[in-house]
């Protein structure tokens, strides 16, 4: 047992190897329970790209028990809400309901953890929609195409290099085969972490996930993903026409440690004073003073398994030029590098991420949600303990060392985007 602010967090593994995560909150009736799965895009293969996508979509075409869509059902039966979502590091699923209804998602998760069933004319169905998923939110969207070429070009070896719903001709090619490999290789109760946050007792969820957890059986140990990223050499450029863009749009992307490196919290205060609000770096010079852009941002995502991309960008004001305004991100990176940012907007950053970790614990999802990604990157629940402390310790010596060390012109992949029609 262990506090996190002022809240209890006990953990339990079973003989399978399924590690149990419990944080009692008892002040709503309310629970989720969430299953996370140590699979996302990077534990894939060229080509069979976005398998473990596919697979969350059939997890809800049912077993042998439960028939197609009756998950669904039965969650909606019981007044609760469910979800899934696959990432490049896991795959999670989740019921959110009253606490008394906990009973429903270990009968239900533990029946999918290891008896779906894998119907060939579901499996082709859920193929195309799929690939029309695909179609809408990447191909269709110019900037998430952009985004999507910038990450295949600043990655050539790991599998960060290709997009978590896959590449097209992957998603077609992938048999029935090929997805019941997947899930008998990750679906095992050792390659997952059950977490439950709410109004619940923790001896009492560790009797019922032994009940109906304990006796699937323990599955080999996946195999490790070994592709490490070499240093980049030099600067890398990726141009996209696109024909439904109205506006240019330009990305700069770095290479950065991620989490449990040390370095990532140095980060989180640099990209805050760089691209977060309107009284960041990027927006008063590029939208306020300059007037070239219509919105900008700075990203830094460093709750991840391996190295991660710190990207900004700007979306352009129509007519003004990708190449002037790359010049003015890069002056602004510069800035950062001579710690040309002040005292105040150094602490004024620091409480800003501290502030948002804070509310992301406010609900029993988003703290369900924070365990589960701490536990399945393996650096474990405790993490959060010390989070705040962290970032109140980042110097402004700190974030210039991290600025010179990783926003080089070396590290840098620059991606534009230009309408069809300004061609």
């Amino acid at each position: 047992m262990a506090e996190v602010y002022g809240l209890d967090v006990r953990t339990k593994v079973l003989d399978n190897g399924l590690k149990v995560v419990v944080l009692e909150d008892h002040s709503t009736p309310t629970a989720t329970f969430q299953v996370w799965y140590r699979v996302g895009s990077r534990n894939e293969v060229s080509g069979r790209t976005g398998i473990s996508h596919l697979l969350e979509h059939m997890m809800f075409k049912g077993t042998d028990k439960y028939g197609p869509g009756e998950f669904s059902k039965i969650v909606a039966r019981n007044g609760g809400v469910e979800n899934a979502f696959t990432s490049r590091d896991y795959t999670a699923y989740f019921e959110n309901w009253a606490s008394d209804r906990l009973k429903v998602s270990m009968e239900l998760e533990s029946d999918r953890m290891r008896n779906l069933k894998l119907d060939p004319q579901e499996f082709e169905r859920e193929k195309q929609v799929v690939m029309e998923e695909r179609r809408l939110r990447t191909e269709d969207d110019p900037i998430s195409l952009l985004v999507e070429e910038v990450y295949a070009t600043s990655y050539k070896v790991h599998p960060y290099h290709w997009p978590v719903i896959g590449w097209m001709s992957d998603i077609k090619s992938i048999t029935l085969e090929d997805l019941k490999r997947h899930y008998k290789t990750y679906y095992t109760p050792n390659n997952a972490v059950i977490v439950v946050v709410g109004d619940v007792g923790s001896q009492q969820v560790f009797r019922q996930v032994e009940e109906y957890f304990g006796a699937l059986p323990r599955g080999e140990n996946p195999p490790p993903v070994t592709s490490v990223e070499p240093p980049q050499r030099g600067e890398k450029r990726v141009t996209v026409v696109s024909p439904e863009a109205r506006l240019s749009f330009v990305m700069l992307a770095f290479h950065v440690p991620s989490i449990d490196s040390g370095e990532e919290y140095a980060l989180a205060v640099l990209t805050n004073i760089l691209g977060e609000g309107k009284s960041s770096h990027l927006y008063q010079r590029l939208v306020y003073e300059e007037k070239v852009a219509v919105f900008t941002s700075a990203h830094y995502q460093g709750m991840a398994k391996d190295p991660v991309l710190l990207y900004l960008y700007a979306g352009l004001v129509p007519g003004r030029s990708p190449r002037d305004v790359e010049v003015l991100l890069r002056e602004e990176v510069a800035k950062m590098k001579r710690g040309e940012f002040t005292d105040r907007e150094l602490e004024k950053a620091k409480n800003q991420v501290k502030a948002a970790f804070i509310y992301g614990l406010d609900s029993n999802f988003y703290r369900a949600m924070n365990i589960g990604k701490l536990e399945v990157l393996g650096v474990g629940w405790e993490y959060m303990q010390t989070y705040v402390e962290r970032i109140g310790a980042v110097t402004r010596d700190d974030v210039v060392r991290v600025a010179k060390k990783y926003l080089r012109d070396t590290n840098l992949t620059v991606g534009i985007l230009v309408p069809e029609r300004n061609l």
